[in-house]
């Protein structure tokens, strides 16, 4: 649950007459007036905090305002680390490829594969090429099969306007 800013009061911000306190290391400190709360975070240096706004009544708690945002931003920060982002990187191919072409053409998918990026496999018909749609289904299945052991064909080959696409993802280990 990300907390920003604006979704939290604090000190004077708090409009309730009546808040439930949690104390700094959680201990609970019972129902009190806004005021009575907020003496005793000034006594203790620290901030009063509403963290559950819509309960009745409020929760508030004493701490650290500046040390809960910090440790905050660190949490959220470390999820991001963990997130794994996919490119979608292209190989482009004509119905007419050589087969040292497509080897090379093919060399490359395994390389963008091997990096973890998804690769969308394009065969560029030109004239009268469209009216052999099969030759371009008939490499994007070799290309499937070739790279069979690694990949998961996410988006099957599929003619949209004068392209036929498949997109093919690396096997999660």
């Amino acid at each position: 649950m990300v907390i920003s800013k604006e979704d939290l009061r604090m000190n004077e911000e708090i409009r309730a007459r009546e808040v439930r306190v949690v104390g700094e290391d959680g201990e609970q400190l019972g129902l009190m007036s806004n005021r009575d709360a907020l003496q005793l975070a000034i006594e203790k240096d620290l901030d009063l905090v509403e963290i559950a706004p819509t309960a009745k009544p409020p929760v508030c708690k004493i701490m650290d305002y500046g040390k809960f945002r910090y440790e905050q931003q660190k949490r959220d920060k470390e999820a991001r680390k963990k997130q794994k982002t996919f490119d979608i990187k292209e190989v482009k191919l004509r119905p007419g490829i050589e087969e040292h072409d497509f080897n090379v053409k093919f060399k490359n998918a395994v390389r963008f594969l091997e990096d973890g990026d998804k690769v969308k496999v394009t065969i560029m018909f030109r004239g009268r090429e469209l009216s052999h749609p099969e030759l371009g289904e008939a490499l994007l299945d070799r290309m499937a099969a070739q790279l069979e052991e690694m990949v998961v064909v996410e988006k099957k080959p599929k003619l949209e306007g004068k392209n036929m696409t498949m997109i093919v993802a690396p096997k999660q280990k």
